[in-house]
């Protein structure tokens, strides 16, 4: 019988032994206390933690391990912990913080458990010390915080980038348009086709700069809705004629009856670059844009005999600055172009493929569901070149604060035949058409003016005076989101700087013609 009572001695002494051992081990700080809050128990991390040795915990309140303010809070939740016992963590929701011997406060996490023995209820307290945890927490919201004032301010220098960087540019494709339509002398005219020619790879260039940027920074939007597919091709077709006459290139276009959602905007940019490069990669031969409807969405095809893209090669044209490396191959770019068309295409939500072989030339496909379709199509859109042949005549508004350019419009626009009346804001639009006694066929206003005030009011005062719905093209470098506010002014057209002069003057014909601005 004694060695029976000697056993259960030696055993309740070894699972005692092995109790505390397990709570010397654990890595958290461990305090044990009874129902009216007393601490019975503690580990070697809570004196680590805390600060106190194991005699001035034990048998104090456990509140003393708590800031002044918050103990009488305590109390009445540990009253209430007692009423519902259960594990779970303490102040879920809350910030805990604990009281070091020193005076020193720190971020805590508590778990609690009840615990029944023979001698009535206990509460395990796990206390995590989650100092470092919390700094590291406030470094990455600081860090995010300052990545997105970074970003805003990204974003205010790419808007005032794209907009100062363009208007000398603007300027001289303007003054290079009325050059163009002034001066006779053939060598003369070679030299202004080859400033042309400078001229256009420095706008592409700079474009592709601020678009790159602006898509790592994030700032680019879609604007979905469902338009013709046609009207893009209509639009950009020709230009793309242009450019591959100019390289004595043959360029075809197909009629396409596909409505599409997605952003006019955008596509137009990813199939300019494409069809740049088209030409650009192209010696002789052709280059065609054509339009493949099939299972339900519509394919946008750009295909050349051009050089070609070597196998090795097809997976790092999308990437910055990668230029296909071949004979032939133009010197001309930073090798954005691809680079912008994939994040356009993934920002949209369209797919991309491309096939090509060496020498043989290359086939770029951009894919995008249907939402409708059209009849066929019957050609009806104004030719450019049939309207240029009439002349142009009537009173346009200039609205322009920048000296250089708004001269540089004048130059073109009347060279062309038209007289032009000038104003650098809104306000001064307001004076100038009280003392004009000729109705305006035409106002071009430049976005942002000189007084704060914009395009859009300057045109909406003028219609107002004259009551008339005037057409009117809205101009801007600037790509932020507040230029949206002129694309819903009817009969108007937002025009991205530098504008193209010729398709500007063929636009111009049009509305001053038959009041009525053409799509796109």
């Amino acid at each position: 019988m004694n060695g029976l009572m000697g056993s259960k001695k030696l055993k309740a002494k070894v699972s005692e032994a092995f109790f505390r051992t397990l709570l010397e081990s654990a890595p958290d700080a461990m305090i044990i206390v009874d129902t009216t809050g007393e601490i019975v128990l503690v580990n070697g991390q809570t004196e680590r933690m805390f600060g106190y040795a194991r005699d001035e915990l034990l048998g104090n309140k456990i509140e003393m391990l708590l800031p002044e303010r918050i103990r009488s809070l305590h109390v009445e939740h540990r009253g209430k912990f007692y009423g519902s016992p259960g594990i779970r963590p303490m102040g879920a929701g809350l910030e805990l913080v604990g009281l070091r011997q020193d005076g020193s406060e720190f971020p805590v996490e508590i778990s609690l458990s009840p615990v029944e023995t023979a001698g009535g209820t206990f509460v395990s307290s796990v206390i995590r010390d989650v100092t470092n945890r919390k700094r590291m927490e406030q470094q990455i919201i600081a860090a995010q915080e300052a990545a997105e004032r970074a970003n805003k301010a990204n974003s205010a220098f790419l808007a005032a980038a794209s907009h100062d960087l363009r208007q000398p540019v603007q300027a001289l494709s303007l003054l290079n348009g009325a050059l163009r339509r002034t001066v006779k002398d053939e060598r003369a005219l070679e030299m202004i086709e080859s400033q042309d020619h400078s001229l256009t790879a420095m706008t592409n260039l700079l474009n592709s700069l601020l678009d790159i940027s602006r898509l790592d920074a994030g700032v680019v939007t879609p604007e979905f809705e469902e338009f013709p597919m046609q009207r893009l091709v209509d639009r950009l077709s020709p230009e793309f004629a242009r450019q591959a006459r100019h390289k004595g290139l043959e360029f075809t276009s197909c009629a396409c009856q596909s409505m599409v959602r997605s952003d006019p905007n955008l596509l137009s940019e990813i199939i300019q670059n494409l069809v740049g490069n088209a030409i650009r990669y192209t010696e002789q031969g052709k280059v065609a844009l054509d339009c493949v409807e099939r299972d339900g969405h519509c394919s946008i095809v750009i295909e050349d005999t051009g050089i070609g893209i070597s196998k090795d090669q097809q997976q790092d044209i999308f990437k910055e600055f990668h230029q296909v490396k071949s004979r032939g191959g133009s010197k001309e770019g930073f090798g954005l172009g691809l680079a912008i068309v994939k994040r356009l295409t993934e920002l949209l939500g369209h797919s991309i493929d491309v096939e090509s072989d060496l020498g043989s030339g290359s086939r770029f496909t951009v894919s995008m569901p249907v939402s409708g379709r059209l009849g066929e199509h019957t050609g009806g859109a104004e030719d450019g070149e049939t309207v240029a042949r009439e002349s142009a005549s009537g009173l346009i508004i200039l609205i322009e604060d920048d000296v250089n350019v708004a001269n540089a419009w004048g130059l073109l626009l009347e060279a062309e035949g038209y007289r032009v009346a000038t104003a650098a804001s809104a306000t001064e639009a307001r004076a100038l058409i009280k003392h004009i006694d000729e109705t305006p066929v035409l106002v071009v206003s430049d976005f942002h003016l000189l007084d704060g005030s914009t395009g859009v009011e300057a045109v909406t005062n003028i219609r107002r005076h004259y009551g008339l719905n005037i057409p009117a093209f809205i101009v801007s470098g600037d790509t932020s989101k507040v230029v949206k506010d002129a694309r819903p002014v009817d009969n108007s057209t937002l025009m991205s700087k530098p504008v193209n002069t010729g398709r500007l003057l063929a636009a111009a014909r049009i509305a001053t013609r038959t009041g009525e601005v053409p799509a796109d």
